[in-house]
C-alpha cells in the first residue's frame, strides 16, 4: 500500500514540474513582448505618445523636437501645436486648432492658352498633405476664339495628317471666324492649293449669309513622301456674290513642315488670314519678313515668311531657293543662319524664325542683310537678291522704317514686304 502512494506521489511530482517549468518560460517571453512593443517616453517631456493600457495616446506641446539617443523617433515642431481627434479603430489624427489658420493648398502655375490641364493630383505643403487642389480641375480657357488682334481679317481652323504609307495628305476643313465682309450678307467658300502647284486645287461648299462659317469638310491631297516637306498648303478664302463672282477676303500659308506632319493624329491648327499683295512684284523680286527686338533678353528676331516673282536662272524643276540671314556690325558679318531650300518654286514660303543676340547699344551700328539664293546640283550658288534693314548709318526709305518700327515696338512682330535690291556683280 505505501509503496503504491509513493508511486502515485512521484507520478503527480513528475508531471507538475515540466508543466510549471512551461508556465515560467511563457511568462519570460510574455515580458520580453510587452517590452518590445512599448513605447518609451522622451526625456524632459511631460508626457509622449505611447499604448498605456491597450490605448494610444497623442503627445503633448512639451515634446522636445531632438532626438535622444535610443529613441526611434521624434515629434515634429509643425505637428506640437495641434490637437488630436479621435477616429475609429482607437487611432488619432491631427486636425488644427483654428480652420481660419490652416494652410491654403499650393496653386498650379498657370500654363498657355493651348496647354493641356493639369493632372487633378493631391497636392500641399508641409502643414496641410493631402489637400485636393481645386484650380487643377479646371480646363484653361482657349483664348483663340475670344482674342483677335487689332485689324484682324478673320481667323481659320483646320487639321492636317500625313499617311506615310498610302502617301495622302489630309487636310480638314473646321471653320472660320470674324470674316471681314464687304457687304452686310458674307457668302464665303475656301480654295486648296498645295504649292508650288497652282493650275489644281480643291474646294469646300459656299456657306450662306455668315461671316463664321462652319465647314467640317475633309480633302485628300496625293503627295509623295520625298516631296511632302517642300511644299505649302495655301488657304484662299472668298466671298461669293449675287452674280457669282469670287472677292478674295484673305489667305493662309501653312508650310509642311516634319514637325507639322509627325504624330498619329490630326493638328488642329489656327491662323489668321493675310491680306494679298496689291503691289506688282518688283524687277528682281520681293521678300516678306518679320522684325522683332527684345530689349530684356537682348535678341533680335528675324521671322523669314516667304518671297514671290523671283527671276530664276535655269529650269524651276532643278532649282532650289533659300535665303541666307546675316547680323551684320559696321558692314562686317558677325553671324549667319539659313532657311530650308524650297524647290522648283519663284514664289517660295518659308515661314522660318532665326534669333540673333545683339546688345542695345549695338543696335546704331548693326544691320540685317537678308540674301535669296538660287543653288543647283553641281553648280555654285547664284543670288538673286538681297535686302538691308538697318539704323540710319546703313538705310534709307522702307527699310529704315521698317528698322525703326521695330524699336518703337519691343517685343512684337513688325511684317513688311521688301523689294530686292540687284545681286552685286561677280
Amino acid at each position: 500500500m505505501a509503496e503504491q502512494v509513493a508511486l502515485v506521489i512521484g507520478g503527480l511530482a513528475g508531471g507538475l514540474l515540466p508543466l510549471l517549468l512551461l508556465i515560467w518560460v511563457s511568462c519570460c517571453l510574455w515580458k520580453k513582448l510587452r517590452a518590445t512593443f512599448t513605447y518609451e517616453e522622451l526625456p524632459g517631456s511631460t508626457a509622449a505618445s505611447g499604448i498605456q493600457g491597450g490605448k494610444l495616446y497623442p503627445p503633448h506641446a512639451g515634446t522636445q523636437p531632438s532626438r535622444p539617443p535610443g529613441v526611434p523617433f521624434v515629434v515634429l515642431p509643425s505637428l506640437q501645436d495641434r490637437d488630436w481627434v479621435p477616429l475609429h479603430r482607437g487611432e488619432w489624427a491631427q486636425a488644427p486648432r483654428d480652420p481660419r489658420l490652416a494652410p491654403e493648398p499650393m496653386r498650379h502655375p498657370s500654363r498657355g492658352s493651348f496647354g493641356e490641364p493639369p493632372h487633378p493630383c493631391v497636392v500641399g505643403n508641409a502643414g496641410m498633405m493631402g489637400t485636393i487642389n481645386p484650380e487643377l480641375y479646371k480646363f484653361l480657357e482657349d483664348k483663340s476664339e475670344t482674342d483677335f488682334p487689332e485689324g484682324c481679317l478673320g481667323r481659320l481652323w483646320f487639321s492636317v495628317e500625313y499617311q506615310q504609307e498610302a502617301e495622302r495628305l489630309l487636310v480638314g476643313l473646321i471653320k472660320a471666324q470674324r470674316l471681314q465682309i464687304p457687304s452686310e450678307t458674307c457668302s464665303p467658300l475656301v480654295k486648296l492649293h498645295l504649292l508650288p502647284d497652282e493650275r489644281c486645287f480643291l474646294q469646300s461648299k459656299t456657306k450662306c449669309k455668315t461671316s463664321n462659317p462652319q465647314f467640317d469638310e475633309h480633302f485628300i491631297f496625293q503627295v509623295s513622301s520625298k516631296s511632302i516637306t517642300q511644299r505649302v498648303l495655301r488657304f484662299s478664302v472668298y466671298h461669293v456674290d449675287r452674280q457669282r463672282k469670287h472677292q478674295l477676303l484673305g489667305q493662309v500659308f501653312f508650310p509642311l513642315r516634319n514637325e507639322t506632319l509627325a504624330g498619329d493624329c490630326p493638328h488642329v491648327i489656327w491662323r489668321d488670314l493675310e491680306a494679298e499683295s496689291r503691289e506688282p512684284p518688283s524687277e528682281f523680286g520681293d521678300l516678306q519678313f518679320c522684325l522683332s527686338y527684345n530689349d530684356c533678353l537682348c535678341l533680335l528676331t528675324v521671322v523669314v515668311l516667304r518671297a514671290k516673282g523671283l527671276r530664276l536662272q535655269k529650269d524651276p524643276s532643278f532649282v532650289s531657293v533659300f535665303v541666307k540671314v546675316s547680323l551684320m556690325n559696321h558692314n562686317k558679318v558677325v553671324k549667319c543662319k539659313k532657311t530650308s531650300a524650297v524647290l522648283g518654286s519663284a514664289n517660295p514660303v518659308y515661314s522660318e524664325t532665326f534669333s540673333f543676340r545683339a546688345d542695345p547699344v549695338e543696335l546704331d551700328t548693326a544691320s540685317l542683310s537678308l540674301t535669296v539664293v538660287q543653288s543647283a546640283r553641281g553648280e555654285t550658288s547664284h543670288q538673286l537678291g538681297r535686302v538691308v534693314v538697318g539704323p540710319y548709318m546703313c538705310t534709307r526709305g522702307r527699310q529704315l522704317e521698317h528698322w525703326n518700327e521695330m524699336l518703337s515696338k519691343p517685343k512684337e512682330l513688325v511684317k513688311c514686304w521688301h523689294a530686292l535690291c540687284p545681286p552685286p556683280e561677280p
